[in-house]
């Protein structure tokens, strides 16, 4: 059976897009998050996204299948809050072990189809590990910069729990995304190897920055060569950026990494920039055209979209990615 490693060297692979953007599409109201089993939660229920794994598991197994349709070689499950401590905000923290194997498996099944119709095209599910809604490493009051309101142990006991879940359903490697504090990362790396080393297995990690905005940082202050030295130590499988940025903007900070690491280069951009309404107006064919240069100056391995991408956009992304070769190693291994 092919793996990861093998296909990141034949080609460029393709990542998904939004979760969220296709979900909106649903328009799905209370009722429809609760469903039958949650229907008498005594908390609102309405945009945690990552139960409808639960509830609407059609829904998110048809948008699996949209996005391996466009062209996308790897999808990620729909556990981007998967975490006991994004979860407090739901009242959810006990389920956090069911939400994540039960979004493993649902997109683990939908994978499983099409490489059994496509062979030649193996697909991989990357079991999304988001940033939760705390951070290590700066403090949430003004008037007490000392102040956390996470510690790395907690971020650890919880991420610990995400990565084993993820991995009994079934997934083929990990993706630590939209990191704005790299001390959270780094919690869920140490909780990452903590599993590998317990279990005996070895699992591929992707880690995905996000540069907060033009200043070239990321939230906790670092530039794009600061983040990827600080990670260095752990071995990857990529290391890139998403979300906050279009693929124009995201440009500068990929070349910045790619002439200094080994590891593969991933990046899955917004459409664009949000208008006055939150909402992305960058087209696919735009989005493309500009993902292009990344390809033509050899900066990728894996490519995908983040806020307000569709399959459309993941299919002239696909389209594109497969005229050109994988970036190569920059320094000896």
């Amino acid at each position: 059976m092919s793996n990861i490693h093998t296909e990141i060297k034949k080609r460029i692979l393709v990542l998904d897009g939004a979760m969220g953007t296709m979900l909106q599409e649903y328009k799905f109201s209370e009722g429809d998050f609760r469903g039958e089993r949650f229907k008498d939660y005594p908390s609102p229920l309405q945009g945690n996204n990552d139960l409808l794994s639960l509830t609407q598991p059609e829904a998110i197994k048809t948008i699996h299948a949209k996005y391996f349709e466009a062209g996308a070689d790897i999808i990620e499950t729909n556990t981007f809050s998967g975490t006991t401590i994004a979860m407090a905000d739901y009242n959810m923290q006990d389920l956090v072990y069911e939400l994540n194997y039960q979004s493993a498996k649902i997109a683990k099944e939908v994978a499983e189809e099409f490489t059994a119709k496509e062979p030649h095209k193996p697909r991989f599910v990357a079991g999304s590990i988001g940033p939760t809604n705390r951070t290590a490493s700066m403090s949430p009051d003004v008037n007490d910069p000392g102040y956390r309101a996470v510690t790395f142990n907690e971020l650890r006991i919880a991420y610990k729990q995400q990565t084993e879940a993820l991995i009994d359903g079934g997934v083929d490697l990990l993706l630590v995304e939209t990191v704005f504090d790299t001390l959270n990362a780094k919690a869920a790396l140490f909780a990452i190897e903590e599993v590998k080393d317990e279990r005996g297995i070895e699992i591929p990690i992707m880690l995905s920055g996000t540069i907060t905005d033009a200043s070239g940082r990321t939230l906790s202050g670092q530039t794009a060569e600061a983040f990827l030295i600080s990670v260095s130590h752990i071995p990857l499988l990529t290391v890139g950026f998403n979300c906050a940025l279009g693929a124009n903007l995201l440009q500068p900070h990929l070349e910045a990494i790619a002439s200094k690491t080994n590891f593969g280069i991933s990046a899955h951009p917004n459409a664009g920039l949000p208008n006055a309404f939150g909402e992305y107006d960058e087209t696919p064919e735009e989005m493309g055209e500009q993902i292009e240069e990344y390809l033509k100056k050899d900066l990728i391995n894996i490519i995908g979209g983040c806020c307000g991408t569709s399959p459309a956009h993941i299919n002239v992304i696909a389209n594109i990615a497969a005229k050109y070769k994988p970036r190569k190693s920059v320094i000896p291994a």
